[in-house]
């Protein structure tokens, strides 16, 4: 069994077991998450439901894993011939969590 969820601005097609990396959302290590924002429902032999937006009581519960910063991310802006530089980083915000269980 499948379910498309919306966190953070992004879909995330999830299943139990499935590990991924989201938008930092807030909430401490090995604490349960619940995701109630279900776009659509399928797999097992029964036909997929698809929400308007979203499924009534469908529920996705995952676990936070870790709260952490992705890799710094580069950026270098540069012109040519008039000596003007810009180096600048950024680390991103994640929370990576472990799907537990699909409620449709």
């Amino acid at each position: 069994m499948y379910a498309v969820i919306e966190t953070g601005g992004k879909q995330y097609r999830a299943s139990v077991g499935d590990k991924f990396r989201i938008e930092k959302i807030p909430g401490e290590t090995s604490t349960e998450v619940i995701f109630d924002k279900v776009l659509a429902v399928g797999g097992d032999d029964t036909a997929t439901r698809f929400g308007d937006p979203y499924i009534v009581g469908a529920r996705v519960t995952a676990e936070i894993i870790k709260q952490d910063r992705a890799d710094k991310v580069l950026v270098f802006k540069y012109k040519s011939k008039k000596n003007i530089r810009k180096m600048r980083g950024h680390r991103q915000y994640f929370t990576e969590i472990i799907i537990r269980n699909i409620e449709a």
